[in-house]
């Protein structure tokens, strides 16, 4: 098998597919799975890229790309976020995806992975640009998309103003209204009690049971939060009222630390009146590299890719990560937090929230019934939980640490798919 993890490619510039690929690699080795199944999991199943053309609110006529890829619809219709970034890239599109195949399989979700990115610069563009270019985007993927094959959200600068326009577009486009297509969605047009925060919320339920598993009581411990966004907030509130002291925050603006623990409750309202936790009741300021040595007890990564790598990894002093962000950790450092007995909950198991409440507005969506808050909360609750379980099972089985186990038990799900569907036809 032709493999990716030469010394000369990890020595290049961070590249999320990479990671990804590697991560994957190293768990459908000890899988020793069969050659064609290896190669068709390992790359996307399909890369769209399109531009869009809008005029601005000034005149100015500007094209942008955009991308949807598809990394797996074995198991399911695709899932995954729309991100609106100047720095979106087909690659970064290519990972996420990536992750969210093994994450939905983490879950056992009917579900497969996808992504999907624009590459513009929101805080500088007005409502009326923002409506103008979703809409175009979602005619350029509309014939990729769909209810059966691919159902977006939310991602990094969009929200569910965003899905209501591409649920809008799309309708227009099947000719009948169709909520199905996107989740993240606003309540009165098919949205799910309990969508919001339900990353967060996740991460909350996963840190329940390492508790449990490490003997570890939560209450009282000092947490680091990296990432002020939907997630790190969400995550921010739950443990702040569950007992914990949260210590430090950044976002990109900057950062606050306080040892005796910050009023989560009074950021929040903060926050909502700058847009940034940065100059909050005059706390000591502090970067991401600072945050990141932090004598602290949790670590909750919830910002972008690749912000915990070879360079700070040895500096961490936390006994629990838990990842809020997609890939927040390089290949290297987890080697080097495995060396030091630091508990990572990886990623595809630890915001897997998200994705599980987003299914389950899809399945409402579909059947037209929908559910109370407690009954959303109480299903994902349930599968997190299991999900949790059964990765620690497979560390203890394969003496292996819990992203690996992760991946080894996502991997085996969709290659049990694979096998089980046959060669003929597809190989």
């Amino acid at each position: 098998m032709v493999k990716i993890n030469d010394r000369k490619i990890r020595e290049k510039k961070y590249d999320p597919f990479i990671e990804a690929t590697l991560q994957y690699e190293r768990a459908a080795n000890m899988l020793d799975l069969e050659p064609w199944i290896y190669n068709r999991l390992k790359y996307p199943e399909k890369e769209l890229t399109v531009h869009m053309t809008i005029t601005r609110d000034n005149g100015k006529v500007e094209t942008y790309t955009g991308y949807r890829v598809q990394h797996s619809t074995l198991r399911g219709p695709g899932k995954g976020g729309i991100r609106y970034s100047p720095d979106a890239s087909l690659s970064e599109c290519k990972a996420l995806a990536a992750w969210m195949t093994w994450k939905t399989a983490v879950l056992d979700l009917p579900l497969g992975g996808a992504k999907g990115a624009v590459i513009c610069n929101p805080p500088n563009m007005s409502e009326s640009e923002l409506e103008k270019l979703t809409k175009e985007y979602t005619y350029a993927i509309k014939d990729i998309i769909g209810p059966q094959k691919d159902i977006p959200a939310p991602d990094i600068n969009t929200n569910a103003q965003t899905m209501a326009w591409i649920c809008d577009a799309y309708s227009r486009h099947v000719g009948h209204f169709e909520p199905a297509v996107v989740t993240g969605k606003p309540l009165c047009i098919g949205g799910s009690k309990g969508r919001a925060g339900a990353t967060g919320l996740g991460m909350y339920y996963t840190l329940l049971e390492t508790s449990k598993h490490l003997e570890y009581p939560l209450e009282g411990k000092r947490v680091a939060i990296i990432g002020y966004g939907n997630v790190g907030s969400s995550i921010a509130k739950l443990l702040y009222d569950y007992g914990c002291k949260i210590v430090c925050i950044t976002d990109i603006y900057g950062g606050i630390f306080n040892k005796n623990g910050i009023k989560i409750p009074e950021l929040d309202k903060y926050v909502c009146k700058t847009k940034t936790v940065k100059g909050f009741k005059k706390y000591d300021s502090i970067t991401n590299n600072e945050l990141i040595e932090l004598k602290c007890d949790i670590l909750l990564p919830c910002a972008m890719e690749g912000m915990i790598n070879k360079s700070n990894a040895h500096k961490i002093k936390a006994k629990i990560i838990c990842e809020g962000a997609n890939g927040p950790t390089t290949t290297e450092a987890d080697e080097i937090l495995v060396d030091k007995d630091v508990f990572i909950i990886p990623d595809i198991l630890a915001n897997a929230g998200g994705v599980t409440v987003s299914y389950l507005e899809w399945v409402q969506d579909v059947q037209r019934i929908f559910y109370e808050e407690e009954e959303v909360k109480n299903r994902c609750w349930k599968m997190m939980q299991k999900s949790f379980w059964d990765v620690v099972s497979i560390v203890d089985k394969n003496k292996t640490d819990t992203r690996n186990a992760a991946y080894i038990l996502a991997v085996q799900r969709v290659a049990d798919s694979v096998r089980l569907f046959g060669k003929i036809g597809r190989n």
